[in-house]
């Protein structure tokens, strides 16, 4: 199948499947930041009675109802589609099938958000008259874009798709809230990526598995003398691209890496290195190491670890708050209706970017 035909506008299919991919890992890396990564139990909820007729679940005082968790099951679901072809539900996940683990992702993108504006109470945190004008307005063009199919499917009105926006306006908000204090300045020591080669040579074999069979202690013995052979050889000035190629035994041989991403007897050890320098034979879970520093300071990949810190201390700090947050809520599912909500499989109903509108049209 050929991917590289143009559409009527001028985007190649490639190009439309690779934004389509995109937007999809955008929405999981907004729900990781928006539950933090302490694990919290945000996504359990109490099985109960006495329901309204389209109310799917309730956290507090706060509820979701049948159209609203059409629109963020449907635009998933055509996500997935217009990425890997409606063939994909066609996969069997062991204990559960993949329609239904995109329908609890659904239930986890909603029910976080609505659990944030619960936290917007909490810390007094509104939308300005502003960004509530810049909320309707989006929700008229989100809205003008569903054909008449796609509103009866998810039974959908203007005013449902405005109150999803302000909701996750709101969740927006709260979030850079929470984290308005985190220190945006990372030093470069703190951020430090250098580049390394390295020739491994392993202490374990893998079946037919995948499974890791480690040595015997004598086999350990046999690797290592021939690790320290290679040291010596590294030392005496021969080629360590040569060497890597005849003896590397892992799957990369060269990387960078800032401070806490590798085995720490690894990561000790090459930080250590001046540019040039090659490292002793280092043990680690993987097996023997030799390592030779390219770049003590990589500027290109230090800057970018610069933002990853930085996202990760939001993480942290905003996961605490919320996982406290949701310890103290009461969440409850009606697990009869949740039970009968379906993917809506219909030619005509190709909405999938109801949060790419949002986010193509909402200033901060």
């Amino acid at each position: 199948m050929d991917f590289r035909n143009e559409t009527e506008d001028g985007e190649t299919m490639s190009g439309k499947r690779k934004k389509a991919a995109a937007l999809l890992l955008s929405l999981l890396v907004l729900m990781m930041a928006l539950t933090g990564c302490g694990g919290g139990d945000g996504l359990k909820v109490v099985l109960t009675t006495g329901f309204d007729k389209d109310e799917v679940f309730r956290i507090e005082s706060i509820s979701c109802t049948l159209p609203e968790m059409m629109v963020y099951l449907t635009n998933i679901q055509n996500q997935y589609e217009s990425v890997y072809g409606t063939e994909i539900w066609n996969i069997n996940l062991g204990d559960m099938t993949l329609e239904q683990n995109v329908k609890d992702i659904a239930l986890a993108q909603i029910a976080q958000i609505k659990t944030m504006n619960l936290m917007a109470e909490k810390y007094q945190v509104e939308l300005s008259k502003e960004e509530r004008e810049q909320v309707e307005y989006i929700a008229k063009v989100y809205y003008a874009s569903l054909n008449e199919t796609e509103i009866e499917a998810m039974g959908v009105d203007r005013e449902t798709i405005e109150g999803l926006y302000e909701e996750y306006a709101l969740a927006n908000k709260v979030y850079q809230y929470i984290i308005k204090d985190i220190n945006p300045e990372i030093s470069d020591d703190e951020a430090r990526t250098i580049k390394v080669q390295q020739i491994l040579l392993k202490t374990y074999a893998t079946d037919g598995t995948g499974r890791k069979i480690e040595y015997t202690e004598k086999a350990k013995e046999d690797t290592y003398k021939i690790a320290c052979e290679v040291w010596e050889k590294a030392m005496a000035g021969e080629d360590f691209d040569e060497l890597i190629r005849h003896y590397n035994e892992g799957e990369k041989s060269a990387c960078s890496f800032g401070k806490g991403e590798m085995d720490p007897a690894f990561e000790k050890a090459a930080f250590n290195l001046g540019t040039g320098e090659i490292s002793e034979v280092v043990e680690s879970e993987e097996g023997y190491h030799i390592i030779k520093c390219i770049s003590t300071f990589d500027k290109e990949e230090t800057d970018s670890n610069k933002i990853k810190i930085v996202e990760q201390r939001k993480k942290e700090v905003f996961g605490q708050e919320y996982d406290a947050f949701v310890e103290t809520l009461t969440r409850k599912l009606n697990e009869e209706l949740w039970n009968s909500i379906g993917f809506i499989h219909d030619e005509n109903v190709k909405t999938a970017d109801f949060l790419d509108t949002f986010h193509a049209g909402y200033e901060v």
